[in-house]
């Protein structure tokens, strides 16, 4: 009879930590609660980072590559920390008709970032989606949470600014 494998010591003390570990223990730490446990990752810390990525693939007895394979796979996943403020652009059909494309373009130009990036000063990431479900109200961007339709370039810029000032 094997002895039972030691669990590596959780990388802090932070609490957050104990939820994690609470998800693979609810899952008898197996193999196939990767997924659930990186999105608990996320959830807890807004971004998988190298440290949390080594202490799940370690817990779960997967490979480091697979852990990390299944991080990049899915577009859920980040492995930057997010910025304190969020700017989604909704970039469905009826959103690109009515301009969404000009708001992305007005977005990086003021952030000074691309689609998918954070601020150097962690201040806003610029997220994009296929579509958000509101259709009649493109184009859509959601600004932390709140949703704002038949958004135009000047007001995301005013609000993209008032972030950076803040």
């Amino acid at each position: 009879m094997q002895a039972p494998s030691r669990k590596p010591a959780l990388p802090s003390e932070d609490k957050r930590w104990r939820i994690v570990n609470g998800t693979m223990r609810r899952h008898g730490y197996a193999r196939d609660a990767l997924i659930e446990t990186l999105h608990t990752v996320q959830q807890s810390f807004g971004y998988l980072d190298k440290q949390s990525l080594k202490f799940v693939a370690a817990s779960l007895h997967v490979p480091l590559s697979r852990a990390y394979g299944v991080a990049t796979f899915y577009h859920f996943f980040t492995l930057k920390p997010p910025g304190k403020h969020a700017c989604l652009v909704c970039l469905g059909t009826a959103c690109y008709i009515k301009g969404a494309a000009a708001l992305v373009a007005q977005a990086e130009k003021t952030l000074g970032i691309e689609c998918g990036e954070t601020t150097p000063d962690l201040k806003a990431s610029l997220l994009t989606a296929r579509c958000l479900g509101s259709c009649s109200l493109a184009p859509l961007v959601v600004y932390d949470g709140e949703l704002i339709g038949n958004e135009d370039a000047v007001h995301l810029q005013g609000r993209l600014e008032g972030w950076m000032g803040s």
